[in-house]
C-alpha cells in the first residue's frame, strides 16, 4: 500500500497533536492540526466582540466566516507548522486557557463547522496526511485508513495541561482547568453537529499511564501495519 490517511480523535489533553506530528515527522506525511483552526476562529470571535463570558453573538459569528482566513506555513527552523489568522501567526495565542474556555462553545456552530471540514476535506485528498481532532474519522475523513481514538482520565488530561499551562507563564489554578476539561467533554460529546464519539472501526488508546515514547511507538506500529497492509 502507498501513502494512507490517519485520523487521530479524542478528548482534549489526550496528546492528540503531539502524537499525530511526531508521527507525519517520521513517516513524511503532512500534518494538520484542526483544533487550531477552530482555536483561531475563537481568538477571531474574541478580538471582535463576538464572543465573551457572558456574550455569544452566533449571528455576528456566522456573518463574519467570510473575513476569516486560515493558514497553516512552515519555517524550516520551526518544529511545526504555525496557523496564521488573516495573515498573522497566531500558534501561541490561541494555546491559552482563555481561548480554551471559548472554543467548544464557537465549535458546535454548524456553520464554522462546515467552513473548517471543508478546508480540512481539502487538505487530505493527496492522502499521505496525519489530521487530529474531534470528528476526523468519523465526518471528516470517514475513509482513513487508520482511526485512533485517544482517552486518559480527566483529572490526568487537566494534570498535564496545568503543567503546559505554569511552562508558558500563565497564572491559573489546577482546579479551573480541570473544570476546562471536565466542561469542554460536556459540549464535545452532546453537541448535536458532529459530536465527538469514537468511530466503530477506530482502535480506542488510554494514555493514562502511557509517556510519549510508549505512545508514539504504539501508534507508529498501528501505522506502519496498515500501511504495510499487515491489518
Amino acid at each position: 500500500m502507498g501513502k494512507i490517511t490517519i485520523a487521530i480523535d479524542g478528548y482534549s489533553s489526550t496528546g492528540k497533536s503531539t502524537v499525530a506530528k511526531q508521527l507525519a515527522d517520521y513517516l513524511g506525511y503532512v500534518y494538520v492540526d484542526s483544533g487550531a483552526m477552530y482555536r483561531a476562529v475563537t481568538l477571531y470571535a474574541m478580538q471582535n466582540g463576538i464572543i465573551s463570558k457572558n456574550h455569544f453573538d452566533t449571528a455576528k459569528l456566522k456573518e463574519s466566516l467570510p473575513l476569516i482566513h486560515l493558514k497553516f506555513y512552515k519555517e524550516p527552523n520551526w518544529g511545526k507548522a504555525h496557523i496564521f489568522l488573516n495573515g498573522k501567526d497566531v500558534e501561541d495565542k490561541i494555546r491559552n486557557l482563555e481561548v480554551s474556555k471559548f472554543v467548544s462553545p464557537i465549535a458546535t456552530i454548524h456553520e464554522v463547522r462546515a467552513k473548517l471540514v471543508a478546508q480540512q476535506k481539502q487538505m487530505g485528498l493527496e492522502k499521505g496526511v496525519v489530521m487530529d481532532g474531534r470528528d476526523i474519522g468519523t465526518i471528516v475523513f470517514p475513509q482513513a485508513e487508520l482511526k485512533i481514538f485517544m482517552n486518559a482520565s480527566a483529572k490526568e488530561r487537566a494534570q498535564r495541561r496545568y503543567k503546559e499551562l505554569l511552562e508558558r507563564g500563565e497564572n491559573i489554578q489546577y482546579i479551573e482547568v480541570l473544570k476546562n476539561i471536565q466542561d469542554r467533554d460536556h459540549i464535545d460529546t452532546t453537541r448535536e453537529d458532529s459530536p465527538l464519539v469514537k468511530a466503530a472501526d477506530a482502535i480506542e488508546i488510554d494514555n493514562s499511564e502511557m509517556n510519549l515514547e510508549d505512545q508514539f511507538h504504539t501508534v507508529l506500529q498501528l501505522a506502519k501495519d496498515r500501511i504495510a497492509g499487515r491489518v
